[in-house]
């Protein structure tokens, strides 16, 4: 879409530099990874399927589809599915739908580049069985407690397992008994040996690191045909070079596992498993996001505990609630180009994302008028069920989409901020007559200039409704109509044909920008206000809108009929953000 009648909305600009597109041009220009029947850059996403994806997998998935995409190459995306335990159908189906969603794909000239570690099990057996037989690997038999305590802590160095030194034929005999299901879960468990002095590395990644482990667990694609099961860090590097991946990106988190991801390539290449060059790991700094968190554990907790209503609650940051909040595709790629890939960890404000939302939504957006907070206005002189047509532009910016016409009739729906029986100094819009003085006049916007004449109240002294003149003379795009000089002006709804619609006004989920910073409880920083439901008059012509449909209310922000809620003819809406950061100090 072009920019020229909305300076607001994002320039389509080229992909920012930085230190991974950097590595990629100069392994491009050496030839580093060129290869006859494949593409000169090769990534992937890969995700484990234990739970639902969040923002900060958005930035990887951004990263690595973006980098693929750029340098015409192709991004796999692979399911990391090694622990049964942990993992089903369900977050496979959703990570799916996300990706997809997000606007990327692993399909290329008609092929899908799907696939799942699982996929890899016969042959992460055969390279076990290798690692054993020349001795890099051996079957522990310690119990869980002595491995975990003899393994030492950053201060103080490891001490070997005292089966270490056992016979690699021994080891394999132990290791296939393993796999026929012969012992008991954690009975044993296959462990690496890198060096004679690996349990002193001050690299704890090092210090034998596990590779195989019992798990008598159904797994969602293999059924009960294993028992055992590859561990994360033995099955991500030969996944990679099985897929042949040429930069294998991934979060700073996992920069101690480089090392044995190297040795693992290497002494595997060795043995004749794989051809160099084969993948090398770069890092890049995690998504930090103010005003969330992102921890599975506490993700599932706030969905187990009924603190959310679901996954894709609109307040949580899973793809699927953002999804569901009303967020595009686009604004969260915009979002992850302008924060850029660096190495070093930092915090990003939440205002940056909704900012790139605003600027998305902008120019999209057909604006709608909507009253989340109904005072009654009754216009006296106005002629008892009749009505004039009035309209206004789809979209200011743009004319050619035309114009929505809503009716001015004898009641009206205001804001309830829209009065004030004692106006304070500078507010223009209605207050009553006092003393000789006569009340406010307001432009009801497209409509009638209007004075106030008064106003009634309940028996507890609420105010029920405000009582107006019109002028005839005054109606918007009439001649005459400028001789009114009014500072206010306001928007409205015809109470005889507007919309009652559940409006959900969602806010930040928590009060703090790092509600779990230094491992503290997160619950107590819960926003009580980051949700609000509401019964809003819309005008009529929204009773069409469909699911998925966004529009700006105009002066209270962006919001999206949800996906889920609505119905033909009733539709309900969420808040997706406001015109403005209400949360600037």
């Amino acid at each position: 879409m072009s920019n020229e009648k909305n300076p607001a909305a994002p320039a389509a600009n080229a992909p920012s530099p930085n230190f991974l597109r950097a590595i990629v041009e100069n392994d491009l220009a050496a030839g580093t990874h060129a290869r006859p029947g494949l593409p000169p850059v090769i990534t992937r996403f890969p995700p484990e399927p234990n739970g639902y994806l969040h923002i900060g997998h958005a930035k990887s998935i951004c990263v690595n589809f973006g980098l693929a995409r750029d340098y015409q190459g192709r991004c796999n995306l692979r399911f990391d599915d090694t622990n049964p335990a942990k993992e089903e159908q369900e977050y496979v189906d959703t990570i799916i739908d996300s990706v997809k969603w997000l606007g990327f794909s692993w399909e290329q000239s008609g092929e899908s580049h799907l696939y799942y570690a699982s996929d890899y099990f016969e042959r992460l057996y055969l390279m076990a069985e290798y690692l054993i037989t020349a001795g890099y690997a051996y079957v522990d038999s310690q119990s869980a407690d002595d491995i975990k305590k003899n393994r030492g802590n950053f201060g103080t160095p490891g001490v070997n397992s005292p089966f270490r030194d056992r016979a690699p034929d021994e080891s394999l005999a132990m290791f296939r008994d393993m796999k026929a299901g012969k012992y008991k879960d954690v009975e044993h468990i296959l462990r690496i040996k890198m060096a004679a002095d690996s349990m002193a590395s001050p690299n704890m990644t090092n210090r034998d690191p596990a590779i195989y482990r019992i798990r008598h667990a159904h797994h969602h694609r293999t059924g009960d045909t294993w028992c055992i099961y590859p561990m994360y860090d033995f099955t991500h590097p030969i996944s990679d070079a099985l897929e042949n991946i040429t930069h294998s990106v991934c979060t700073l988190e996992f920069q101690d596992h480089r090392p044995f991801y190297d040795w693992l390539l290497a002494t595997l290449a060795e043995g004749g498993f794989f051809k160099q060059p084969v993948p090398r790991q770069y890092e890049f700094a995690r998504l930090n996001l103010t005003y969330v968190v992102t921890s599975k554990r506490k993700l599932r907790e706030m969905v187990d505990e009924g603190i959310v209503t679901g996954w894709d609650d609109p307040r949580m940051p899973t793809i699927v609630g953002l999804r569901r909040r009303g967020y595009t595709p686009e604004a969260i790629q915009l979002f992850c180009e302008r924060i850029g890939v660096s190495k070093a960890d930092g915090w990003i404000d939440m205002s940056t994302l909704e900012g790139c939302l605003r600027d998305d939504l902008d120019p999209k957006a057909p604006r709608a008028t909507a009253v989340l907070r109904p005072l009654k206005l009754i216009i006296d002189n106005f002629p008892e069920g009749e009505s004039v047509e009035c309209s206004s532009p789809v979209h200011p910016h743009f004319p050619e989409r035309g114009l929505r016409t809503f009716p001015i009739t004898r009641e009206l729906w205001i804001e309830q901020d829209d009065f004030m029986e004692v106006p304070s100094k500078g507010y223009f819009r209605y207050f009553p007559p006092v003393g000789d003085a006569p009340g406010s006049r307001v432009r009801l916007r497209h409509g009638y200039v209007t004075e106030c004449t008064g106003y009634d109240k309940d028996a507890e002294g609420n105010v029920t409704a405000v009582h107006v003149k019109y002028f005839e003379d005054s109606k918007s795009g009439t001649e005459g109509s400028n001789t009114y000089k009014v500072k206010g002006n306001i928007h409205w709804v015809s109470a005889a044909t507007a919309l009652a619609s559940e409006v959900r006004l969602y806010d930040r989920l928590f009060t703090e920008p790092q509600p779990d910073a230094g491992g503290r409880d997160w619950k107590p920083f819960l926003n009580p206000d980051a949700l609000e439901v509401v019964t809003a008059y819309l005008e009529p012509g929204m009773s069409a809108a469909q699911a998925d449909q966004r529009f700006q209310f105009e002066r209270h922000g962006y919001f999206v009929a949800d996906r889920v809620d609505s119905t033909p003819g009733k539709p309900v809406f969420n808040r997706v953000t406001t015109l403005k950061d209400s949360w600037v100090k």
